[in-house]
């Protein structure tokens, strides 16, 4: 038997994140809400489910390891510019996100995402309809969720306008 000490690790990582997740759910309220369940319900269905997948992950370790692993495509090294776009559509979404609303904020942020990732597959377009068309598939991503969040599920998002529709 073997045992892949960097496999075994990933396993027993998330062990650990299960533990933590665990101990934090015992630190929330079990009171029963809408629906018959208590605020603490997910983050103990979610220490659970890591705590079998670690489990699993530790167990494919010790028995041969992870067999039927492909080898990993890409470049050898990271893309840096690319990282660079991804992380300033990030960071914009979050410091425009109550200036300009959800919508507008996810969509940049998907339009800056984009850039870096087909930048990094050698494939940029620089063109206007590019961008235009980015823009679009952002924001038809992007509304649906605002108005799921805040007309379905009464959450309230930062938006454009006072109608709650932007």
């Amino acid at each position: 038997m073997t045992v892949r000490l960097p496999q075994t690790l990933i396993g027993v990582g998330t062990l650990v994140l299960a533990a933590v997740m665990a101990v934090g759910a015992t630190q929330i309220s079990s009171e029963a809400g809408y629906g018959g369940v208590g605020p603490n319900f997910v983050p103990w269905v979610v220490a659970v489910a890591l705590a079998l997948c670690g489990g699993l992950l530790i167990w494919e370790s010790v028995s041969g390891g992870f067999r039927e692993m492909e080898e990993p495509s890409g470049d050898e090294r990271g893309y840096w510019p690319g990282f660079g776009w991804v992380t300033a559509g990030m960071l914009l979404n979050a410091l425009l996100i109550t200036r300009i609303g959800f919508i507008l904020s996810c969509t940049l942020c998907f339009v800056l995402a984009v850039r870096g990732y087909k930048a990094s597959q050698g494939a940029p377009d620089w063109s206007p309809l590019a961008f235009a068309k980015d823009a679009l598939i952002g924001a038809c991503i992007a509304a649906p969720v605002y108005w799921m969040f805040t007309k379905l599920l009464a959450i309230n998002l930062p938006g454009l306008t006072g109608s709650g529709w932007i």
